[in-house]
């Protein structure tokens, strides 16, 4: 007989249970699926206020130049990365993900420079691989340090956001999308971003694990924020668009198929001062020159019934020839109707074309789409 896995608990968890979430195991953690409020409810607060969101199980890592010099870090990152990391200005950060040799995705990140170092965010069922891969990787111009325990993490989602977090942190109305900047609340070092995954303006601060409870107590006490579960930060995230690793992306997926060619840069491009240089290039550089054969697409539903993974996709109503499957998909709140995304053949990857989704026998009729569902509202 073996021992289940003891779940990890993030520093709010206390606060979870003080609220009456729902605690679900997720990538290791006991975390809060949804609060007495509902999904429903919760998701569509975030889209009118603004929701907070206990995002500690995310692994933070600091990279740091043992020379001195971070150009020699942004280097030795873009080894790993096929996006611009010697670009990025100090108090910006920038979306990238690892490659494999493949040209598949190992995880997506967000990389931010901090001036003498750079400050990475991980997903939280990568975070041990990713670490291990980036000391591997990287010892021989930098030291790698995780705070995967000493650091929490929390987002401040929707319209609301800069208006709550001003009464803790007045630097936030200053901020434009993917700005970072330090910040002390109640004494505590944080390290705050104008980011986040909801397709809402918003904040990500990063704080000592023993602060975390004051500083998130500090946020709900403002009448327009509310406690947000994983819940309704997935039907989110699929209104605005953005990928989930493990379902939209993952090591069998290169960024041209999963159409994320916007988050790589002209200078690491064919024909860029660095072009090439990081794992599955001879894969990637010739997708973005002839494009691949299948592409990630956002899908449509007619009818209320949600369209779910892996439901397979395909050409006709008679389930004769199948072109793809769905890799997300759910009711969107916002947009009032079921919501997808998934990969199909790249000649069908056109806005508009009628495709059918295999749910329980029956082939139900959808609609190639463009994301985001919902228009972002980033401040840029």
């Amino acid at each position: 007989m073996t021992t289940p896995d003891i779940l990890k608990q993030t520093p709010l968890h206390a606060l979870h249970l003080q609220l009456g979430a729902r605690m679900v195991p997720f990538a290791g953690y006991d975390m809060p699926v949804q609060y007495p409020a509902g999904v429903l409810k919760e998701h569509l607060h975030t889209r009118e206020k603004a929701g907070l969101f206990d995002v500690s199980h995310m692994g933070q890592v600091h990279v740091r130049p043992i020379s001195g010099n971070l150009g020699d870090a942004a280097i030795a990152l873009e080894r790993l990365v096929p996006v611009d990391v010697a670009g990025l200005k100090s108090g910006r950060q920038r979306y990238a993900f690892f490659t494999n040799e493949a040209g598949g995705i190992l995880d997506d990140l967000m990389i931010a420079n901090r001036g003498d170092y750079f400050y990475v965010v991980v997903n939280a069922a990568c975070k041990h691989a990713d670490l291990a891969y980036m000391k591997a990787a990287l010892s021989d111009l930098c030291t790698v340090e995780d705070h995967f325990d000493d650091r929490a993490l929390i987002a401040l989602q929707g319209p609301r956001a800069e208006a709550v977090l001003m009464g803790v942190f007045d630097g936030a109305a200053a901020m434009k999308f993917m700005d970072v900047r330090d910040a002390s609340i109640f004494g505590a070092d944080c390290i705050i971003s104008r980011s986040g995954y909801s397709g809402e303006d918003g904040f990500e601060i990063s704080m000592p694990a023993e602060k975390a409870d004051e500083i998130a107590r500090a946020l709900l006490a403002h009448e327009d924020c509310a406690p947000v579960g994983l819940g309704a930060r997935d039907s989110l995230r699929l209104e605005a668009g953005l990928c989930l690793y493990g379902n939209d992306i993952d090591t069998t997926t290169t960024p041209v198929e999963a159409a994320l060619e916007w988050a790589m840069q002209k200078v690491r491009r064919n024909g860029g001062d660095r072009e090439g240089g990081y794992p599955g290039a001879s894969v990637i550089l010739p997708q973005l020159a002839s494009g691949a054969s299948r592409r990630r697409v956002g899908l449509k539903a007619e009818g209320r019934a949600p369209i779910r993974p892996p439901a397979k996709l395909f050409a006709d109503d008679q389930g004769a020839r199948e072109i793809g499957h769905v890799t997300s998909g759910g009711f969107g709140p916002s947009v009032g109707a079921p919501v997808a995304m998934g990969y199909v053949e790249t000649a069908l990857a056109v806005s508009g074309t009628l495709l059918y989704a295999e749910v329980r026998g029956k082939y139900l009729p959808v609609t190639v789409t463009d994301t985001p569902f919902v228009t972002a509202t980033y401040k840029r």
